[in-house]
Order: C-alpha cells, then structure tokens, then sequence
C-alpha cells in the first residue's frame, strides 16, 4: 500500500506518519510539504534512514509538481491533511486560506482522477458546524449537522468538503471526509492554545487567554485522531463523513488554570487578553458513528493526555523553540 499525506510535516500529518510506519511498517509512506512556518522537515527526521518513508517538498496548488509525484509513487490513498489552518491569521488575512484550502484540494482530487486512486480523505475540522451556545444545553454536532463556518479559515474547509463530495457525485471519485474536535499532543506548533501555554510557562511567560474564558472546546489526544482516520481509510465506507470526538470538553480558563497546576505554575499567570473576532463559544462532537460503525474509541483521557504533552514540551526545548523562531 502507498500513501500519499499531504501536509506531513506539520502537527497531525506527521503523527499520522510515525503511526501508520509503526502499525503497517510494510506500507510507504510519501509526505508532501510545502514547507510553510507551521510545518518542519526536522520533525520527521527520525525516518530518514526508513527506506518506506519519501519526502517531497510540494505545494498541493502546484499542478505540475503534484502530477510529477503522483507519477512517480502511483500512490493507493491520498490522505489531505495540508491546509492553513491558524483561525487568528485567516482573519488577517483570507486570501492564502482559500487559495491553499479550496484550490489546492482541487489540485489533489484532479490528479486522483487522472492516476485512479483507491480513496481520497480529506482531513476537516469541527469548526465547519460553527458554535454552540455555552448558556444553555444543546446537541453536539453529527455528521446531519448543517454547515455554519464563522471564519474564513473555517469557511475553507466547508468550502473544500463541499467540493470534495461534489467531485464524487460528478467524477465519481472515491472519497471521505472526517471532522475531528480539538487536537493536542506532541509536534504541536506553539501558535496553538495547547502548546503556546506550556511554552510560555516554560518560559516563564503569562498564558493569554481570549476574553473571559468561557469558550468551550472539545479535546482528543492527536494519536486518537490517527487511529480514526487508519479506520476510516481501511475500513470506512467510500462517500462517508465521520465526526471524531472525545466527549471532553472543557472552558478554556478551565484548561489554563489546569495546565498551570500541571506545571506547578501559579493561576496568576493567566491573563486576559482582547477576543478574537466571531470566536466560537462551544464546539461539541458527537463520534457515536464512527464507534458504531467502525468500533473507534478515544483511548487517552484528558489528565494522561495532557500530562506526556507537558512532558513531551519539556523534554524537547531545541524542537519548539526552533519552529517558533520561523514565525
């Protein structure tokens, strides 16, 4: 089996890489970057001597150079994880978000019909449904759940989902998508909630918080997320959207003032900062498809979770603080 991942050196691509070469040692595995701030060839340098392991540096709107690999490897499975993704940044600027979101999923399903691939699987976010209220109950989202995108990083990737199912009902293309709640672990830029808090802590350095903290997210640890999509890919049906999701959710303030107990920090690190603009205030994923039919669980709770992420961060000080130095 040959698989293509697109966007493999940044977060989530590149643990989806370290654990598919773990599971299937078998497969090869070709990641293709274009190499933006967020993403880093050094993070996957423990692979260099795997001969089951290729990386090219790619940018997925560039239709000749995504033609020329897909050439080369004749790849089984694309898995698209390659997107601008920072929320505050998509804000100040729309424009890359819906060239490199929009377009360059285009690029890849393209050159999927061209070469026959098994199946496409386009990576989206939770973020696609929009929010919830935080004041009152209310279902988490499903799969049913009509699309609400607040920002223009979130309307990308409503954008690229819509697209991707068209291209199945026009080209016939073999396709699925999934929309998974909040990632956290290790390899996380620190531009992130997660890992900006422990870096800074590390740095000593308060941790911003975004208004009052009241917004509620959902959080998985990242190695849950690459087993779904490993189902999905293996054993999910072609044409199908699976929702992936841990049932913890958690107010932001909630989660600073937990890390900072985790790190032995005081509370009066946290400071409140200006709120960004539309933010969402409640995410809330309902996975029971995927558990229904798959049999896909979250195995890492929240308290082991964010505990190896803490140590993780401290155990490797060369690795964040060289990517935050590429912002």
């Amino acid at each position: 089996m040959k698989i293509v991942v697109t966007g493999g050196a940044g977060f989530i691509g590149s643990n989806f890489i370290f654990y598919m070469l773990r599971n299937y040692p078998d497969y090869v595995i070709i990641c293709l970057d274009k190499l933006t701030y967020a993403g880093c060839k050094e993070t996957l340098s423990p692979l260099s001597q795997n001969a089951n392991f290729h990386f090219i540096k790619q940018d997925i709107c560039d239709r000749q150079g995504i033609a020329s690999a897909f050439e080369a490897f004749h790849p089984d499975i694309i898995v698209n994880f390659a997107a601008e993704s920072h929320v505050d940044r998509s804000i100040h600027d729309p424009s890359i978000f819906l060239h490199t979101n929009i377009t360059g999923t285009a690029v890849l399903m393209d050159a999927c019909l061209k070469y026959g691939i098994k199946r496409f699987h386009q990576v989206s976010t939770d973020e696609v449904y929009g929010d919830l209220p935080y004041d009152r109950p209310a279902p988490a989202f499903t799969e049913a759940s009509p699309l609400k995108p607040s920002s223009p990083y979130s309307a990308s990737k409503a954008s690229a989902d819509l697209l991707v199912l068209a291209y199945r009902k026009t080209y016939g293309l073999p396709v699925s998508i999934s929309r998974c709640s909040n990632n956290y672990g290790y390899y996380q830029f620190p531009e992130k909630f997660i890992p900006l808090m422990i870096t800074n802590l590390l740095s000593q350095k308060a941790v911003p918080v975004y208004g009052k903290g009241l917004n509620i997210r959902d959080w998985i640890f990242v190695e849950d997320h690459c087993r779904a999509i490993d189902d999905i890919i293996h054993r999910g049906s072609e044409g199908e959207i699976y929702n992936i999701g841990s049932r913890q959710e958690m107010r932001n303030i909630e989660l600073a003032e937990l890390v900072c107990q985790e790190m032995h920090m005081p509370k009066t690190m946290i400071t409140y900062v200006a709120d960004r603009q539309g933010h969402d205030r409640r995410y809330a994923i309902n996975p029971d498809k995927i558990s229904r039919e798959l049999g896909w669980q979250p195995k890492i709770g929240f308290a082991e979770g964010i505990s190896k992420t803490i140590q993780w961060y401290k155990e490797n000080r060369a690795w964040w603080t060289s990517v935050s130095a590429k912002q």
